[in-house]
């Protein structure tokens, strides 16, 4: 017959310990959660986080690196002016490698706005351009003449093909969801700061503190010393 009552005191014991204590409540400080939101708050004024910028610096990274394998190229084909004159203006996409160049470009432009300057929070504008990248250089490397053209012939397309990628991983698992994170830590420290102004009251500002004015005290006591002077000594 004892195990009901057992049974009942255990579960309230239970629902007890699940519930926030006052004390754990009440343990929240105020003035470090209004430090932390405005960390937030500064961190949003910047209008971009740290991990989008280094993602943004890679991007640029990706131009610059190809544009240099890219001059390489042509200057051990024979020097710039005649190679650049022989891929720009004679292109020719089964042995050229501007296309390479301009789809680095392709991917800078699109990402850069996609990401820097309009500050877009989702995947498609990276996933375009790499499915982008990826089908145009597969269909360079099945269609063209690269690989008989040296060692270029290699490095170019799969360089490019790596970095793509690169760009595509770091957005997907670094950038958006450490964003996505500090963003429910913000939401986490506003509504916990909001409970914490209700449990804590405000301390009060020097304007409410009030005293008697200082000239009306010393006023009564001079004139109870005067009156006592001038009464006469028996």
């Amino acid at each position: 017959m004892n195990r009901v009552p057992n049974d009942a005191e255990n579960a309230h014991s239970s629902s007890m310990e699940s519930c926030p204590s006052l004390r754990d409540v009440h343990s929240i400080n105020p003035a470090q959660l209004m430090a932390r939101i405005e960390s937030y708050d500064g961190r949003e004024k910047k209008g971009i986080s740290d991990v989008r910028r280094t993602f943004c610096l890679f991007v640029t990274f990706d131009l610059l690196f190809i544009t240099l394998l890219w001059i390489i190229e042509l200057n051990v084909k024979g020097g710039i002016e005649t190679t650049l004159e022989k891929e720009v203006l004679q292109y020719d996409y089964s042995s050229s490698y501007f296309d390479i160049f301009l789809l680095a470009v392709f991917r800078f432009k699109v990402l850069i706005l996609a990401y820097a300057m309009c500050r877009l929070r989702h995947w498609w504008a990276i996933a375009f351009t790499t499915a982008v990248t990826s089908a145009f250089l597969l269909a360079k490397v099945i269609i063209s003449q690269l690989f008989s053209q040296g060692a270029f012939g290699y490095v170019l397309p799969i360089i490019s093909f790596i970095l793509a990628w690169i760009e595509t991983w770091f957005l997907d698992f670094k950038v958006l969801p450490q964003e996505a994170e500090e963003e429910n830590r913000f939401l986490i420290a506003q509504d916990a700061s909001e409970r914490a102004a209700l449990l804590h009251p405000g301390v009060l500002s020097d304007g409410q503190f009030y005293s008697p004015p200082e000239s009306v005290a010393g006023s009564d006591e001079d004139s109870e010393e005067k009156q006592d002077s001038e009464k006469p000594v028996v």
